[in-house]
């Protein structure tokens, strides 16, 4: 169980990464019931460091204080993507990940991670300008540059800046289950659950419509996940032809009335599959699948996974 929280910091660390970690898991939040860790800032450079936004940061902890750390988070810097690390920071990483602790990146922090050859045949994510630069340095690693975070327990990688929160969010419903990341989500009024990493998690939520030409329709759609619909019926109830509805709905969403419902769908199915002990008969039918075989065909197509293992990993092998 998650406990001990390191974040490691190098000059000319980036302030904001580094609040993405201390918001997720340096607040009290127990007057929710929500988990507490032992959170603490060390530096590998000295106790007084500069940061990318021109103060400086000075913290009582050095590298020991990893020794002791379930989760090691490795924030974005300055020059982090060009510049040398102290030897004494990767051997701390190595042994971490020898003893079975997580190390989370953020941004370019992927890089600390890659001089201690912690990439190495595994898949990582990274902000989208330096992925080029990240697959060159380390031919060894496997980039994925079109992802917001990848899991390769232990070692979880993020890209840009809100692409931070969401994998410390993903690490708390490891840990703790959707309801304790969903709480620590709404005190944070981010969105509780973009998973994008891994293939068979990546969630790419569809842009909403910013204007009510279909908005109404959108909203019904949502409620009716369950129902067979044809784009003449919600063409209907736009009270448009069915070629102007299909037209805007495209213009609006980005995608087909189908692609939506379908990704929907897919949602629903993810919540249920995380939330419930709902059978996968039940839950196809509550998310307009029909039947398990329909659901599990869907789910591996969007996902990349079966509904059995999707369940397995947020909610442990006995729930399967």
């Amino acid at each position: 169980m998650l406990k001990n929280v390191a974040a490691v910091l190098l000059d000319g660390v980036h302030p904001f990464e580094l609040g993405v970690v201390c918001e997720v898991f340096g607040l009290d939040r127990s007057d929710e019931g929500l988990p507490v860790y032992d959170f603490a800032v060390a530096s590998a450079e000295g106790p007084t460091l500069n940061t990318h936004a021109g103060f400086t940061l000075r913290t009582e902890h050095g590298l020991e204080r990893l020794e002791s750390a379930d989760l090691i988070a490795v924030p974005a810097g300055e020059s982090y993507v060009g510049r040398d690390y102290p030897e004494e920071l990767l051997d701390a990483l190595r042994r971490a990940v020898d003893r079975g602790t997580r190390i989370l990146s953020v941004c370019s922090g992927v890089f600390v991670l890659g001089a201690a050859g912690l990439l190495d045949g595994r898949r990582c994510a990274v902000h989208w300008r330096h992925a080029d630069e990240l697959a060159r340095r380390h031919p060894r690693a496997v980039v994925e540059p079109d992802v917001l975070y990848v899991d390769e327990d232990p070692v979880i990688t993020s890209a840009g800046t809100a692409a931070g929160i969401d994998a410390c969010l993903h690490i708390l419903r490891k840990e703790h289950g959707p309801l304790v990341a969903n709480a620590v989500a709404r005190r944070m009024v981010v969105p509780p659950h973009r998973d994008g990493g891994q293939a068979q998690y990546i969630e790419r939520p569809l842009p909403r419509s910013q204007c009510d030409t279909v908005g109404e329709v959108l909203v019904w759609m949502e409620r009716h996940l369950d129902e067979d619909v044809t784009v003449e019926q919600l063409a209907a109830r736009a009270h448009m032809s069915p070629r102007t509805f299909a037209r805007r709905f495209q213009q609006e969403t980005g995608t087909t009335p189908y692609r939506w419902i379908l990704r929907q769908r897919v949602l629903l199915a993810q919540q249920l599959l995380e939330a419930t002990d709902e059978t996968m008969d039940a839950i196809a039918g509550r998310t307009g699948f029909g039947n398990a075989a329909a659901l599990r065909h869907q789910f591996v197509r969007s996902l990349g996974t079966t509904p059995h293992a999707y369940r397995r990993t947020f909610r442990g092998p006995q729930a399967a």
